[in-house]
């Protein structure tokens, strides 16, 4: 009925709004907090609040206005979608302030800031209507995938400052961290992505594991990317320039978003083993 497909619409773009306020709050915190390290930065002390252009108690006022209207707006879709709000602003804060401030231990500042893709996935189940959580492998494979983002990102951040000296005042988690470490652990995140994503494709739709190819593509381009000098990989806001990137994350989304919708029955019984060992 068209009034249900209407609420559906309000709900989703409501919740739309309410994860992205809720977001803006987490990087207003993020920015107050990290003015005095981007000084060290060579290209975010430009910012305005580390160049001294934003009055802070202003953005302090603005943190807090915009969690509280972003989790207002996720109960008014429902309340999972208030309490994901909620969670993902609280992340937010661990993650940026003292005296716990996750951003400043190493790995912990990787898993702390990546869990938020599965808090905004859960976001966007949620604001559809429905009640039940997504499924757990799916996830943990989305929480992993972000941490390749997230590692590969400190990466071209390290290789980018180029002195480990002035690394450490920029981000203290920098103080561990080295080329060897962050690389080893990209791997790790990289192959965790795949077991848990592997699990979900051979659970709920086998088709997709023809997309995985293309999918590990993408995944080696952007480590590539990070290699880099100036790494577009340390602003992920840019990468939209990235046009071959783009391309093959555009051929990504298509190719397992259109499997989803196709059933190849004998895909499986060329995967699936043709004779069992015996238990």
């Amino acid at each position: 009925p068209r009034p249900v497909i209407g609420q559906l619409l309000i709900d989703i773009l409501i919740g739309l709004l309410a994860a992205c306020l809720t977001a803006s709050s987490n990087y207003v915190i993020n920015e107050i907090l990290d003015a005095e390290r981007d000084r060290h930065h060579p290209v975010k002390k430009e910012r305005p609040i580390p160049s001294g252009h934003v009055s802070i108690p202003v953005a302090y006022a603005e943190w807090i206005l915009l969690g509280i209207v972003g989790s207002a707006l996720g109960f008014w879709v429902n309340a999972s979608m208030g309490w994901a709000c909620v969670f993902l602003w609280f992340m937010g804060t661990l993650y940026n302030i003292p005296p716990i401030r996750m951003k400043d231990m190493p790995y912990a500042d990787v898993l702390s800031e990546s869990i938020n893709n599965p808090i905004r996935m859960a976001m966007g189940w949620f604001s559809t209507g429905l009640v039940a959580m997504p499924t757990m492998s799916i996830m943990l494979s989305y929480w992993m995938f972000g941490a390749f983002l997230m590692a590969t990102k400190r990466f071209a951040e390290y290789r980018s400052i180029g002195d480990p000296e002035r690394a450490a005042k920029y981000r203290s988690s920098f103080k561990f961290y080295n080329e060897e470490r962050l690389l080893t652990s990209i791997l790790f995140y990289a192959s965790l992505f795949a077991m848990f994503a592997a699990v979900f494709i051979t659970r709920y739709k086998l088709e997709v594991i023809l997309a995985t190819p293309i999918v590990a593509y993408a995944m080696a381009y952007y480590l590539h990317l990070g290699f880099k000098e100036k790494s577009p990989a340390q602003y992920p806001e840019r990468l939209f320039r990235e046009k071959k990137l783009m391309l093959i994350c555009l051929a990504a989304f298509l190719a397992c978003g259109g499997l989803l919708f196709v059933e190849l029955p004998s895909l499986e019984q060329f995967l699936v083993p043709w004779h069992k060992p015996p238990v």
